[in-house]
């Protein structure tokens, strides 16, 4: 279980201390009480204690025994003293509840109940332009996200059953309430350097083998979030500034990879797959796998399992490793085929 979100512990803390505090003031009526009637009438502890009680409660009982003037008096302000417990732990639950913190705790718990049951997601910390980008891609997708986000109305523009939590992303309790732990990757998508660098190294000291994506707003940025425990540093203006040269070189070619990989039936995709030990790929070479044959996909690109770099156009006699990752060109199901080929 997930640690909880502080903003959404505290209007629960806040009742239970109200509860407390009514539950003590009761209590010291009744010792109060007890010890009253012991002073003033001479009764026992168990009849002062039982007269108490049967008092507070206004059940309507007679007196245990016929009470002196005095005993009158101590009773009155007895009942007083109950009536205004009562009073003031009504109206702590009314505001409680006028003021939407039970409907806010409520809410804030069934949010946490449903990131709870997640796993394999990913995490987007900002909500800003750069991270509902995010967050729509990977939607449409069907990969599960959850948003942490400081601001409130940030998120008034995000879907109503979107998994989030307003907080800060680069403390702990908040990553453990995102269940960092059972995450796929986390995104560290707010404008400010400053901030993505602290959250990627949080999240970096949480988790050790998370795939961190951060963005970078200057390129002094850049090595130093790799040094953070960044696995990819992305800079969405030198992405733009790259697109745009590439519209105003190739302006034919920009034009067909956005039809072909994002327009309706002729979407392309371009994904990566592991060979795994074992599979129909793993020993043969590219001739005799014969992937484009039995896929309908493009392998493009291989990088080798105990290499860094990547081998493009692979020649036809390269045999495959297990542990190769192959990076290729097709529709979702052929793509899903490649897939089931290599073994994932």
């Amino acid at each position: 279980m997930s640690r909880r979100d502080p903003r959404m512990r505290a209007p629960q803390h806040r009742m239970r201390r109200t509860l407390l505090r009514f539950a003590l003031a009761y209590l010291s009526v009744i010792a109060a009480g007890t010890v009253g009637y012991v002073m003033i009438e001479g009764w026992s502890v168990v009849e002062s204690a039982y007269m108490t009680v049967i008092t507070l409660s206004t059940v309507g009982f007679g007196e245990v025994r016929p009470l002196s003037l005095s005993g009158q008096v101590f009773t009155a302000a007895l009942i007083v003293a109950g009536v205004g417990a009562v009073t003031y732990l009504f109206a702590a639950i009314s505001q409680y509840i006028i003021s939407g913190e039970l409907s806010g705790s409520l809410r804030k718990a069934r949010m946490q109940q449903r990131i709870d049951a997640l796993s394999g997601h990913y995490i987007i910390c900002g909500y800003g332009r750069v991270g509902q980008q995010v967050v729509d891609d990977l939607v449409e997708a069907g990969s599960p996200c959850v948003v942490i986000e400081e601001d409130a109305d940030a998120m008034r523009e995000a879907p109503d059953r979107m998994p989030h939590i307003l907080g800060d992303a680069s403390d702990d309790d908040t990553l453990h309430s995102a269940a960092i732990d059972r995450a796929n990757g986390l995104v560290a998508a707010t404008g400010n350097d400053a901030t993505n660098l602290f959250i990627t190294l949080t999240a970096r000291t949480l988790s050790p083998n998370l795939c961190i994506v951060a963005r970078a707003n200057q390129p002094a940025t850049e090595p130093k979030l790799r040094r953070a425990g960044a696995t990819h540093v992305i800079s969405p203006y030198k992405i733009s500034g790259r697109r745009i040269a590439r519209q105003l070189l190739n302006p034919i070619v920009t034009d067909f990879l956005d039809v072909v990989m994002h327009l309706g039936n002729l979407e392309l995709l371009l994904e990566e797959c592991t060979v795994r030990p074992g599979s129909r790929l793993a020993g043969k070479t590219v001739a005799e796998a014969e992937v484009r044959r039995h896929t309908g996909a493009n392998v493009l690109a291989i990088r080798r399992h105990d290499e860094e770099g990547v081998l493009t156009n692979p020649p036809a006699d390269m045999r495959f490793e297990s542990g190769d990752v192959l990076f290729a060109l097709g529709t979702q199901a052929q793509l899903s085929a490649l897939a089931t080929m290599s073994g994932q």
